[in-house]
């Protein structure tokens, strides 16, 4: 009795810690998502995954036990055994004594073995429930490794794991893979035994577990129910079935959720319910079956039909799934594929569907008698063959005897339907394509002309400053510069006259000073300073990417933390009415990982000042109070932070801030949406502009700025990158307040269906571009990852004509270059520049193409941020017949100078080395200008500096102290013809590092 006692107090104390911690998370997700202003996003999110849960869970135990209910009901009891060896004296089985016995159910005994078929022998009835069984342990281990890829986080938008089971191909990948893997060969062949042995129990488990998984995985899918109830029209159709994009986007997928689903269900209630049957009667130990009986029969004529309808569900989805199939010379339905699969599946389905209907006839009107029923095991078993034809033999022939010898002519119609559909998933088609061709004719005066261009070339790379930021900047240990952002701000400069200031364009370098826990002292690693003292980062500095100070050091427009009330130190007093700074502290930002407590007795260290730190306490809108004792107990719960409960250092006002890392916040509010992998830093004052929403009004100007997209894997014919995207559309800008943690997501690309989509799922969460402050909307800029992944497409993807891109005779690629001493893939660049054909400057992103497998240039891609331009996209295409030098060559020729290596070798000894930087190609008016800054730098305690610049144009190069001194060197008057290669200017002595 007290060991019942005790089990019943664990179950108890179990439930009510289970309820505990759910009941502390719910009301903890709910005040945080209050917190942010959208706790409408989240309960709707929550209803729809709960309200999918409950539903699917329902009805697959309703379905699943229902049915093995029934087959229990109608199954072979177990006294009533088969005797192999039957008497032959009365020629009586003791089945049948046991049938004739007073003590047997009479008309249990007629219901059970009246109509039943032939017995089932040993040799035939091993073979069959093993095959069942391996069948089961098939589906558990596909189901399984769906539901273990969602456990370890490895399915996102793109990632669809719903294959069909019962794809022909499927089950033989499947089956290669159990076979291929000991572990599976050992899982498959434990869960026959178990299931040969236990089956009962095994079965009604694995029926409860299936159920809890299909709810669990499929309620991890609610944005697609929400999208397909939300759909909008894309009005623009596929060419095989002429449907609009917006079925394969919003409806297909959850099709093939449903798909998922019931096919689990009804094979698993198939193959359950079979073994059931044929295990009945102690069958093995006795090495015989009775046969099916009656109503076993009429039940498994239902479960089959069921299932064939399932099948037929499959293959009628398999119909549209041609569209992203990879068979061809490009992606999409091929020649065969429209030939020969898609015929084939049409009446794969159109059987299956009689099949179906034939075996559900039979269960409403069944016949014990009947002759037709022999006629399924036939029917079923030509189903198979023609599968495995229309599916491998037909397909095969097809493609070897008929497209293969006119491969080219067959394949035509369905290259231009990719090569369209793609160029419009990716918005390839919006790109704009010219022809430059560079005239080598510019001059100093067009330099001068040009003299914004030239102060906006980036000398200084991310990597190097960071490293000079932290040697410089960090001034304490637990500071650290994560990033550098390339923006552009509007400067004013010392007035060339009396009456007005004037303003310019500078590109800067800005970086984020941030608190890192993890840097602190392990001895100042306390739980008062952990959540009370070290709460926020501090500043940030700004760099022009042009100009040195002495000694080869960056130089600072913003630097250092000034304890004489201006928070931070600037270079002038232009710059500080250029560049708004307040108060710049930063509680949310792209590495802080930690939950903190503001507004307690504690004083949080705000800033060091001398030998001594300046203290603060939070007054923004951002956390959550926590000074009652419910919300106290609800936090420490759902944090597991039991410390919460027992510390005096709490007040009324106290708060608690987590989620305060950027990437985690914007993806707890919105996980539909992809968002870019480089957030950037804004300095700005949102407040001076009436009738737009204004951020909570405080003395802090920091913004962190962050793109999201919207993408798909299910657009027709678009073939997928190597993420498995074959639809963008960069459709979201994000704002996060450094200081109050406040989100807002503005819609930046209002044509998109799928964000239209997201719209009216939820109203109160985007608001139109416009509505962004304009001092934050002077710098959104082109996302970096949105503008590769339409870089890499364009490789293939700017080739409209068919034949060429059968040949792939003009693919792309993108260069390398030499970065210190590696050799890596150029990467994009922003540039301040005037565009061919255009007259002013302005900020762009650039990336250069040579053709594939060659270094000379052949294009270039620009991605326009400014303005009313923003988001243009033009193609500048280099003319075939002449050479254009790209990075590599311009790289080799740099490195073969004889001078020029000669002073790099010397720089590589000693305990320093020489870093080549960034090669950045410049377009000016009808010309290129090679720039690339070279850094030195100690092997210890790196402080890199500015040594070098080496300029490139047509047939010279330069290598000078200063980019002035280099243009200088190219475009100085000749005497006498130019050699091939000039030497480096005369140089003053190299500064001690």
């Amino acid at each position: 009795m007290s060991l019942k006692w005790c089990f019943r107090a664990i179950f108890l104390s179990l439930g009510l810690w289970l309820f505990l911690d759910l009941a502390s998370h719910l009301g903890a997700e709910i005040l945080w998502f209050q917190e942010v202003s959208y706790l409408p996003t989240f309960l709707v999110r929550l209803i729809t995954k709960c309200a999918l849960w409950v539903g699917v869970v329902s009805v697959s135990l309703g379905y699943l036990l229902g049915n093995l209910a029934l087959a229990e009901r109608w199954k072979y009891p177990y006294f009533l055994k088969s005797e192999p060896a039957r008497s032959q004296d009365t020629g009586l089985s003791k089945e049948i004594a046991a049938f004739l016995s007073p003590q047997y159910d009479k008309n249990n005994g007629k219901s059970l073995l009246e109509g039943g078929n032939k017995s089932i022998k040993l040799p035939w009835l091993l073979p069959i429930t093993l095959c069942l069984s391996f069948l089961l342990g098939l589906m558990v281990t596909h189901y399984g490794l769906v539901a273990t890829s969602y456990w370890q986080g490895q399915i996102n938008q793109v990632s669809s794991p719903f294959t069909i089971l019962f794809r022909p191909e499927i089950v033989g990948n499947l089956s290669i893979k159990i076979i291929s893997q000991p572990q599976y060969i050992c899982l498959a062949v434990v869960m026959m035994i178990a299931l040969l042995i236990y089956y009962r129990f095994f079965l009604w488990a694995i029926a409860v577990v299936f159920s809890l998984g299909f709810g669990w995985m499929i309620s991890k899918n609610w944005d697609k129910l929400l999208l397909y109830f939300h759909s909008q029209p894309f009005n623009s159709t596929e060419p095989l079935f002429s449907k609009d994009i917006s079925f394969y986007i919003f409806s297909l997928p959850l099709w093939e959720l449903l798909a998922f689903w019931l096919i689990g269900l009804s094979f698993y209630a198939f193959v359950s319910v079979a073994l059931t049957y044929l295990l009945s009667g102690d069958s093995l130990s006795q090495g015989i079956y009775l046969g099916l009986s009656a109503p076993q029969k009429r039940h498994l004529f239902g479960l089959g039909g069921g299932l064939m309808l399932m099948v037929a569900f499959s293959y009628w989805l398999s119909r549209y799934e041609l569209v992203y199939s990879p068979r061809g010379v490009s992606f999409g339905a091929s020649f065969t594929d429209v030939m020969a699969e898609l015929p084939t599946d049409t009446i794969l389905c159109v059987l299956a569907v009689a099949i179906a209907f034939y075996l559900l006839s039979q269960t409403l009107f069944f016949k014990p008698k009947s002759k037709h029923h022999q006629w399924i095991i036939s029917g079923i078993g030509i189903y198979l063959m023609l599968t495995i034809a229309g599916d491998f033999i037909i397909p095969v022939i097809v493609q070897s005897l008929i497209v293969q010898p006119n491969e080219l002519q067959r394949e035509t119609p369905y290259i231009k339907r990719t090569i369209a559909l793609t160029r419009q998933a990716f918005d390839l088609q919006a790109i704009e394509a010219k022809t430059f061709n560079p005239k080598g004719k510019l001059t100093q005066a067009d330099i001068e002309a040009n003299d914004l261009t030239i102060r906006n070339i980036r000398l200084w790379d991310q990597k190097p400053l960071l490293k000079t930021n932290r040697q410089l900047q960090q001034i304490r240990p637990y500071y650290r510069f994560p990033d550098a952002d390339i923006d552009r701000y509007i400067i004013n400069t010392e007035p060339k006259q009396k009456t007005n200031l004037t303003t310019e364009k500078r590109q800067v370098l800005i970086a984020a000073r941030e608190l890192d826990y993890n840097a602190v002292p392990e001895q100042a690693k306390t739980w008062v300073n952990r959540n009370f003292v070290y709460t926020h980062g501090y500043g940030f500095t700004m760099s022009p990417v042009n100009t040195v100070a002495p000694g080869g050091l960056p130089e600072y427009f913003v630097k250092d933390i000034s304890g004489n009330g201006s928070a931070l130190t600037t270079s002038s007093a232009e710059i500080r009415a250029s560049i708004p700074i307040g108060e710049p502290r930063i509680y949310y930002g792209e590495i802080a990982n930690t939950h903190v407590m503001t507004g307690t007795k504690v004083k949080e260290l705000d800033y060091p000042s001398g030998s001594d730190n300046v203290y603060t306490t939070y007054d923004g809108k951002g956390g959550i109070r926590i000074g009652s004792l419910w919300r106290r107990w609800l936090f420490s719960t759902y944090l597991k932070d039991w410390r919460m409960i027992f510390t005096r250092d709490f007040l009324p006002q106290t708060k608690i801030l987590f989620r305060r890392n950027i990437q985690e916040r914007i993806r707890e509010i919105a996980p539909f949406l992809k968002f870019d992998s480089e957030p950037y830093l804004v300095t700005a004052d949102t407040h001076p502009n009436p009738g737009q929403e204004k951020f909570p009004d405080n003395k802090n100007y920091l913004y962190w700025i962050v793109d999201a997209y919207t993408i798909s894997d299910r657009y027709p014919y678009s073939d997928q990158n190597n993420e498995g995207i074959n639809y963008i559309r960069n459709s979201v800008k994000v704002v996060i307040d450094a200081y109050n943690g406040t989100v807002k997501f503005y819609v930046a690309e209002p044509k998109d269906p799928l964000i239209n989509a997201w719209s009216q799922i939820f109203p109160e969460m985007f608001q139109p571009l416009a509505q962004m402050p304009a001092n934050l909307r002077s710098h959104i800029r082109y996302p970096v990852d949105f503008f590769k992944i339409q870089a890499e497409r364009l490789m293939i993807y700017h080739i409209t004509n068919p034949q060429v891109f059968y040949n792939r005779e003009d693919q792309w690629q993108i260069p390398n270059e030499i970065y210190g001493t590696e050799s890596r893939e150029l990467e994009p660049y922003y540039l301040i520049t005037s565009l061919p054909d255009v007259d002013f400057e302005e900020f762009i992103l650039l990336l250069p193409y040579t053709p594939k497998q060659r270094t000379n240039l052949t294009a270039w891609l620009a991605a326009r941020s400014d303005g009313e331009n923003y988001g243009k996209l033009l193609l500048y295409n280099f003319p075939k017949e002449r050479l254009i030098y790209g990075p590599e060559q311009i790289e080799a020729r740099i490195n073969q100078d004889p001078v020029i290596s000669q002073q790099i070798s010397l720089w590589n000894r000693q305990g320093s080395r020489a870093i080549q930087g960034n090669l950045l190609i410049v377009p000016i008016k009808q010309s290129l200008l090679y720039v690339e800054p070279i850094y030195l730098e100690a092997t210890q305690n790196s402080l890199p500096t500015l040594v070098r610049v080496v300029v490139a144009y047509e047939n010279r190069i330069v290598m000078a102290q200063t980019l002035e001194q280099a243009l200088e060197g190219i475009f100085k008057p000749e005497v006498t013809p130019a050699p091939a290669i000039i030497r480096p200017v005369e140089e003053e002595e190299i500064p001690p590092i």
